[in-house]
């Protein structure tokens, strides 16, 4: 079972920064692809971005290009998203997984349709002044 922890989740102003973690338990993410996601309240669930395994290749929505950050860092077998100028809709319940490697080329393709493996608690992001 493919199975990710997502931290570092809060609370900021608009115009604020957090920097959300990705932890997979119990094996490498040498050979995955991982993407980010969100839920907001009432809404479905969006890809935010993905990238490659080797972490060469990301794809951002467009809602966050420009502000959001994928990275991968394999000593510490850890994806990070790095978010700045967060915008209050930006609130949302952010959880990664792995994808294919087409959702690391192709935005329209980095969705959770495509995603596999167990979807966990995730971590709140609540933008608001």
């Amino acid at each position: 079972q493919l199975r990710f922890v997502e931290s570092g989740g809060g609370s900021v102003q608009p115009g604020g920064s957090l920097r959300l973690s990705c932890t997979p338990t119990g094996f490498t993410l040498e050979h995955y692809n991982i993407g980010w996601f969100r839920q907001a309240p009432g809404k479905e669930r969006e890809g935010v971005s993905c990238i490659s395994n080797t972490g060469d290749t990301t794809t951002y929505a467009d809602s966050v290009k420009g502000r959001f950050t994928v990275s991968k860092d394999k000593p510490k077998n850890t994806v990070y998203l790095q978010m700045n100028s967060l915008k209050p809709e930006d609130t949302a319940i952010y959880y990664c997984l792995a994808v294919p490697i087409l959702s690391t080329h192709v935005p329209e393709k980095c969705t959770s349709k495509n995603a596999f493996g167990d979807w966990g608690q995730g971590t709140q992001v609540t933008v608001s002044s």
